[in-house]
């Protein structure tokens, strides 16, 4: 779990995402302050270097869509399941390719 230090950078750096500053140290550490937060030096550092060059607002809005399209392609391969599945796992199955196993390079694990 978080700690409230790692906590705090995070949403000092939405806070800056939020206002489109850039997100520094110098600029974490100050809202840290103004909200009267402890924290160990090196915190708001290592958040500006883990957000350097990351487009935060993009990542919070594609974090969502990820977890989402999960259930729809299930849902979309059950629907077809009153006959036309069999012939397209068929042909799946002829498709992949044999994998080499340890008999063919003349040795196994434990010769």
């Amino acid at each position: 779990m978080a700690s409230n230090q790692e906590l705090a950078c995070v949403y000092a750096a939405l806070i800056l995402q939020d206002d489109e500053v850039a997100i520094t140290a110098e600029k974490i550490s100050s809202l840290l302050k103004a909200a009267n937060v402890e924290f160990e030096p090196f915190w708001p550092g290592l958040f500006a270097k883990a957000l350097e060059g990351v487009d935060v607002k993009n990542l919070i809005t594609s974090v969502s869509s990820g977890a989402g399209s999960g259930p729809a392609p299930a849902a979309a391969a059950a629907a077809p399941a009153a006959g036309g599945a069999a012939p397209a796992a068929e042909t799946k199955k002829k498709e992949e390719p044999k994998e080499e196993s340890d008999d063919d390079m003349g040795f196994g694990l434990f010769d």
